[in-house]
């Protein structure tokens, strides 16, 4: 195409309101100037508990105003993009590449297989050539009896894409259709194959609930010989079985349309050698894709994540094959959503806010992190290729790559990519494929992507492209919120800290946009402070701010009450509620001294040397009417755990502080001057317990199973009452 015909396949608006945004931080800028001020000036000369008090608070200050710094810098700069399918249509209709997607699963228990082939069958049935879709899916529990449903799905697909190409279906996984569609009674033709696909998928999901396979069932393919030399899900040989082949003219749907290449991968694990977890199971389809499809642009999904968008693949491509400016992305990435989220988001899991405008600050910056699922990459960027401004990609040759090997060489072939011995003495988890050796594998690895110059693309398109499950209790999505936090801060405490790994090779903005992830865990220590300390000091007379009748009040209400009604501002703006904002607020905090105390301390731990926390997290919450409370937004506390305590401890400190501020109101004769005085502490302890209502209701009032544990109050009492008396001695 001639430079001067170019019409890019892709729009890049900046977000509306910078200059106003901009403004707002200036002016919170200059209040946590103004208080910085206060705390040097008004530094406690008399009393030594007085004066550490004060500078305890004044370090958290310090802080949350480095933090808010670094948010700031996310979204200075915040872009949106849009693509343009029609113009990929117009210009590469012919030429679209070949695609292979990763579908990782790693328990049948936790990950049932019944969810695993809904995922699997939402992206055979893409809007894209069959014929160029391979989908491979990862089965590191080895079980067979996600084979078996992988072989289920082998035939259901048959049906299953023409129905959903035929009716336009969306979205493409059985079990989310068929939990919403209505049947269609008034279309005879229509109805009929409705109703077979329907049958289809419940005597897939009838046959996966089986314990075990039956022997007739067993003797239909040869696949299920493997198990027949499987110790157990750690130790066995490497299972690969090809269940379609997209290259046989035999491999078609019931209307005659080629299928989507289908294969099944259990990698060899053996005691002796380390698996490295997700990260070594996405090495292991890197290689075995390589040989029997070598898709230049590669999907990873988790097995919980399915497809909600069917042109998911095409608004991706418009990015990738963009003549002018697509060679410089390494991979699009797209945000994690959630199906079953709550009206008012009881957990805080739609992240809307740091959808919509975190991450297209980090996009405007140099390109999002990649976060492990929901990502199109290109094959050679995550193989380990450092970017050539000067190598364009011809996507027609790439087509040309042709196996011709039959069905059972190629299986024996890639049988030796997957096993235990293979990545020996090699880059693997290095500078090739997924890097191993942290938790948050997927972040270093896409920074360092980043970082060989390659750029990234965050799309968030008006339909979501990808729908999971979110947490249901609250204990879970705790541990979860740990993993997640720990792995971001070893991290940062690692050669792969973005200021230091990042130095000359990314812009300095998007260096320090990674840091408010990684430093998640870091919050907590200044949270905690600010919620236990202050209402302790309320208990001793210790005043920690400015008199209500003192201008110096001025730039703390500024600050804090500008910056809550801001953020309510923008989650309102996201689409979300006002209801849903204050769990939000409940939540932060929740996570802040739980989850991230949780996570900082078994950092700290392994940095000395030790192997394992000094503490046990309980299992998550398991029973039948959980999820009924849930929807009924009710927060699920049934269970013992250490999270909890903290909870439940602080939560009574501020209730027994907020009672003795009270006392102290009422009791004194001139209120003006106990309220002058103490006014902000006595404000910021009612605050604490308004938010830590619900956690009361768990403690004292509710008499369901998702109740607190009796040993939770009992302790909580008794730590928070010696709290507030050692204060006070």
């Amino acid at each position: 195409m001639a430079k001067d015909d170019y019409v890019p396949l892709f729009e890049t608006r900046p977000v509306k309101g910078r200059i106003l945004f901009r403004l707002f931080a200036a002016s919170i800028f200059v209040g946590i100037c103004f208080i910085c001020v206060y705390r040097v000036r008004f530094l406690p000369v008399e009393g030594k508990v007085e004066r550490w008090t004060w500078i305890g608070l004044f370090l958290a200050e310090l802080w949350f105003s480095l933090y808010w710094f670094l948010t700031t810098v996310c979204r200075w700069n915040s872009v949106y993009r849009f693509p343009y399918k029609d113009r990929l249509s117009q210009r590469f209709e012919k030429e679209l590449p070949g695609v292979d997607i990763f579908v990782c699963t790693a328990d049948p228990l936790i990950e049932p297989p019944s969810l695993v082939i809904n995922t699997v069958l939402s992206v055979m049935a893409y809007d894209y050539p069959p014929e160029k879709l391979s989908i491979y899916l990862s089965d590191d529990g080895g079980s067979d009896l996600t084979f078996y449903a992988m072989l289920e799905a082998a035939t259901f697909s048959k049906q299953w894409l023409p129905f959903c190409k035929k009716f336009k279906v969306e979205p493409r996984s059985p079990e989310a259709y068929f939990r919403t569609a209505f049947e269609p009674v008034n279309d005879p033709v229509k109805a009929r194959e409705w109703l077979s696909v329907k049958d289809m998928k419940l005597r897939i999901e009838t046959t996966t609930k089986l314990n075990r396979i039956p022997e007739d069932i067993r003797k239909q393919h040869k696949g299920f010989r493997e198990w027949d030399f499987v110790s157990s899900k750690r130790d066995h040989q490497t299972i690969l079985q090809i269940l379609i082949d997209g290259r046989d003219p035999n491999a078609v749907d019931v209307e005659g349309r080629p299928l989507p290449t289908l294969v099944y991968l259990a990698r060899e694990k053996r005691p002796q050698f380390h698996h490295h977890f997700k990260a070594g199971a996405m090495n292991a389809l890197i290689r075995v894709s390589s040989r029997i499809s070598n898709g230049p642009i590669i999907l990873n999904v988790d097995c919980d994540m399915y497809s909600n968008n069917s042109m998911s693949i095409k608004d991706s491509l418009c990015f990738f094959m963009d003549e002018e400016k697509g060679d410089e992305f390494a991979y699009i990435q797209y945000p994690q959503n959630y199906e079953n989220l709550t009206k008012n988001e009881l957990y805080s899991g739609s992240f809307r806010v740091a959808k919509k405008l975190e991450f297209p600050g980090l996009d405007a910056n140099g390109g999002p992190c990649y976060i492990g699922s929901g990502c199109f990459h290109r094959r050679e960027a995550l193989s380990g290729k450092k970017y050539d401004k000067g190598c364009k990609v011809d996507w027609k040759r790439l087509n040309d790559n042709m196996v011709e090997e039959s069905v059972s060489v190629l299986e024996e072939t890639c049988k030796v990519l997957a096993s235990c011995t293979f990545e020996q003495n090699t880059q693997w988890g290095k500078e090739m494929g997924l890097k191993y050796g942290c938790p948050v594998e997927d972040i270093i690895t896409g920074l360092s992507i980043q970082c060989r110059g390659w750029k990234s693309i965050y799309l968030n398109p008006q339909r979501e492209a990808f729908l999971g499950v979110a947490p249901t209790a609250l204990l879970q999505m705790l541990i979860q919120h740990k993993r997640w936090s720990e792995g971001h801060l070893q991290i940062f405490l690692s050669r792969y800290c973005s200021l230091l790994y990042g130095h000359k090779k990314i812009p300095l903005k998007l260096r320090l946009a990674y840091c408010p992830y990684n430093l998640w865990a870091a919050n907590c220590l200044a949270t905690l402070y600010y919620v236990a300390v202050p209402c302790l000091c309320l208990l001793k007379d210790i005043s920690l701010f400015p008199k209500t009748s003192s201008l110096w009040v001025l730039p703390f209400a500024y600050v804090a009450f500008a910056h809550r009604v801001h953020s309510l501002g923008e989650f309102l703006w996201c689409g979300g509620t006002f209801q849903g904002w204050y769990n939000d607020q409940r939540m932060w905090m929740f996570k802040r001294t739980t989850s991230y105390f949780f996570a900082f301390v078994d950092t700290i731990l392994k940095l000395l040397g030790y192997s394992k926390a000094a503490f046990v997290i309980t299992a998550k919450v398991a029973d039948d009417d959980v999820s009924k409370r849930y929807e009924q937004e009710l927060i699920e506390f049934g269970a013992t755990s250490p999270m909890f305590d903290i909870l439940a401890t602080l939560a009574m400190l501020n209730l027994f502080s907020s009672l003795g501020a009270i006392k102290k109101v009422i009791l004194e004769a001139d209120h003006s001057k106990v309220l002058d005085l103490f006014g902000l502490q006595i404000l910021l302890c009612l605050l604490l317990v308004t938010i830590n209502f619900p956690v009361y209701q768990a403690l004292f009032f509710r008499k369901d199973n998702g109740r607190m544990p009796s040993s939770v109050t009992y302790k909580s009492i008794v730590f928070a009452s010696l709290a507030c008396a050692l204060s006070m001695y």
